[in-house]
């Protein structure tokens, strides 16, 4: 059956309605009424072919919560009715090391992404959440627990948590742990909630001044300006952990002088063209590593998730009408939102 969507026809045309055919619902498949489509970088950078790869027509959008319409006769991870999220990814071939270890993210053939096919190439087309709705395996279902009056602001989380999430997660970060966050866009802001929820001791960097309150409203401790010699020279060698949510190309040793003996720095952006190398010396003397992060897997999200709602952690958003998406991304390319953009998709549904 043919639903309504939005999509790119090539790199260089603007978004436009579109009518995409989803798959029959097979026993293991669950079928979702989209309420709320988060809008990710990553979906411009598709729609412009701006990264190898890219697949036209394209329908973006993996930050979805949505309904349960119908479950197939051999799910049993939800019912219709049931709140539920779909993240970056659809399916993996769950067969690999990585897949057996449950970190699908990291699958050796290449996870099929909610659009755009498998990451690494040469799958067919899939098409994402700025859509009616979507048919997904049960495994890559995420449930959700918070209000539903929250739900809008959840969207984001199934990227922009999980994208931040896994790194604090996995280098362990906690109470005690001096932890930075250099940039404050929609992944920074997500960084800044979570580690301070999990009990670090969060420090923001930014190079504009105009965001220092709005770190603190999120829950940093200090803010420092990155662009001041000064105040970063204050903070050398004193940090556990720093996540570095910027995907502009950038001097990563001005980060890395600031590591502890032994701490680390994880990139999560995807510069469009590469940063300059670092110092190896600044590594090799205080034993620092520098390393990279890709999203995270379904149990990491749903543990994300189930905490966020815990402790009452959403996105902040400003929702949009799916008609507005092409002033979105003019507005996004200019870091002209706090911090998150959602797409009611009422507006495509009535539309």
């Amino acid at each position: 059956m043919a639903i309504k969507a939005y999509a790119a026809q090539s790199a260089t045309s603007p978004m436009a309605p579109f009518s995409i055919e989803r798959r029959a619902v097979g026993p293991k498949d669950i079928k979702i009424d989209i309420l709320y489509c988060g809008v990710c970088h990553s979906d411009l950078h598709t729609v412009r072919g701006e990264w190898p790869g890219m697949l036209f027509p394209s329908v973006p959008g993996h930050e979805i919560v949505g309904r349960v319409v119908e479950v197939g006769n051999a799910v049993a991870k939800a019912k219709p009715g049931d709140l539920v999220g779909v993240g970056c990814m659809v399916d993996s071939c769950r067969t690999c090391i990585s897949c057996d270890d449950g970190l699908e993210q990291y699958c050796e053939c290449g996870f099929i992404a909610t659009y755009n096919g498998n990451v690494f190439g040469g799958s067919e087309n899939t098409y994402g959440g700025y859509s009616e709705d979507i048919v997904v395996d049960e495994h890559f279902v995420l449930k959700i627990s918070h209000k539903e009056e929250d739900l809008a602001a959840v969207a984001p989380l199934l990227c922009a948590g999980i994208t931040t999430w896994s790194p604090l997660r996995h280098w362990k970060v906690g109470p005690g742990q001096k932890v930075g966050v250099v940039g404050l866009g929609g992944l920074g802001h997500m960084g800044v909630k979570l580690a301070a929820a999990l009990g670090a001791h969060v420090v923001v960097f930014t190079t504009s001044p105009s965001k220092v309150e709005d770190a603190k409203k999120l829950g940093a401790h200090d803010v420092v300006i990155s662009r001041d010699p000064e105040a970063m020279a204050a903070h050398a060698g004193s940090f556990d952990f720093i996540l570095n949510t910027v995907a502009a190309s950038h001097d990563l040793d001005a980060f890395l002088v600031l590591l502890k003996r032994d701490g680390t720095m994880t990139l999560v952006g995807v510069p469009s063209t590469p940063h300059p190398s670092p110092n190896i010396a600044n590594l090799i003397f205080r034993r620092r590593s520098l390393a990279g992060s890709l999203i995270g897997s379904i149990a990491e999200t749903q543990e994300m998730l189930d905490f966020c709602a815990e402790h009452g952690i959403t996105s902040e958003i400003e929702m949009i009408r799916m008609q507005d998406i092409e002033p979105a991304f003019a507005r996004m390319l200019k870091s002209d939102v706090k911090y998150r953009f959602v797409i009611d998709m009422q507006t495509l549904k009535a539309a």
